[in-house]
């Protein structure tokens, strides 16, 4: 149980960390998903709204983490510390919503727009000659998962007839399965399937649409190919960390292993890969190639496009991934139809494991 509540507390503080810290590394053209001139990134409305978010934000996470700890001293259950984080996601989108809402109204009342020569840029090369594909930072995760089906072909037969398939907070076996391959297995067909979809995912990030800078086109173009590069890296060092947690929690189950250190074989690596993966992203996203010649023109007034600033949906894009208004990454073009195909997949990867893996 130890060991839940320490993983719950540092999920909950990273979490709070990095709703304190994103808006200083979003772009200051789309300050809580609102887009602005450039001219008024430094507003007093602007500002204000960024201190009065991480103000609530801090409140909101004071308290639920004063309400988990008493939870957790009166009931015994650390699972009440990953639905705080939950909590703490909710309350996180009620603190942004409320600047978005008083920066686009203060937006409108100004008129921030007016007299504003607004345009849009566009790179035709990143469409016929977009980045190269990251291939030696999939071999990682390729390697691993080839591993993993290699060592499990040669123990099953040795494999104990009964498989701890889940472990509980504590470290103890909480669910057995009779040996199967789809039990057996069911890991590495969640690192096949892991491994082709965030490699699908690289692929369309280095194609995604770039959202380039009309007063510095030649800029923007540079920041956006070196982005969406350093993206598909962070993407595909993720799933090999991810596989390698999988590796980990394969072999404890086929060598029939009992470990109160159990739960932190894919908790400790995935953790560590998505922290990396955001510092080197945040570093890189605030900064969007501001240097070169000033065009004079401005973004275009695009917020129609984005509900509540956070889902993107315009069926006349025909791009699968944009950048976020808000935070780091991508985001899916909800008006695309791929988009509801890959979410489709998503969704039925999670179901075939389920199924595998406890369908018994």
């Amino acid at each position: 149980m130890t060991i839940s509540i320490i993983l719950g507390f540092i999920l909950l503080g990273l979490v709070l960390l990095l709703a304190l810290v994103l808006p200083s590394v979003t772009s200051g053209t789309v300050p809580f998903g609102v887009r602005i001139p450039a001219q008024y990134s430094t507003h007093p409305v602007v500002a204000e709204q960024a201190r009065r978010y991480r103000r609530r934000v801090l409140v909101c996470g004071g308290v639920i983490g004063v309400v988990g700890v008493g939870s957790l001293a009166l009931t015994r259950q650390p699972l009440l510390l990953p639905l705080s984080v939950l909590v703490l996601v909710g309350l996180w989108y009620g603190c942004f919503f409320l600047a978005h809402q008083e920066i686009r109204a203060a937006k409108v009342d100004g008129g921030w727009f007016e007299g504003l020569h607004e345009g849009v840029a566009v790179d035709t090369e990143l469409r016929t000659n977009p980045p190269r594909f990251p291939w030696r930072w999939l071999a990682p995760a390729a390697l691993i998962t080839a591993a993993t089906a290699v060592i499990g072909i040669l123990i099953y037969p040795s494999m104990p007839q009964t498989l701890v398939v889940h472990y509980a907070g504590n470290g103890t076996a909480d669910r057995v399965e009779a040996k199967s391959v789809g039990s057996a297995f069911s890991l590495v067909f969640l690192q096949l399937g892991l491994t082709a979809l965030l490699a699908g995912l690289a692929t369309a990030i280095i194609r995604s649409r770039a959202d380039l800078d009309p007063a510095r086109p030649e800029g923007s173009s540079r920041w956006a190919r070196h982005y969406m590069s350093l993206g598909a890296k962070a993407l595909l060092g993720l799933v090999a960390m991810i596989d390698l947690g999988l590796m980990a929690s394969s072999l404890l189950m086929w060598t029939g292993t009992v470990t109160r250190w159990a739960p932190l074989v894919i908790v400790v690596p995935v953790l560590a890969a998505v922290v990396a993966a955001v510092t080197v992203l945040a570093r890189n996203n605030a900064d969007r190639g501001g240097d070169g010649e000033d065009t004079g023109l401005t973004h275009r007034d695009d917020d129609k496009f984005w509900r509540a600033g956070l889902i993107y949906f315009n069926r006349e894009d025909p791009a699968l991934l944009v950048p976020r208004r808000f935070g780091i990454g991508w985001t899916l073009n909800f008006g695309e139809p791929r988009a509801a195909m890959l979410l489709a997949g998503v969704v039925a990867l999670i179901v075939l494991v389920l199924t595998l893996r406890f369908g018994g």
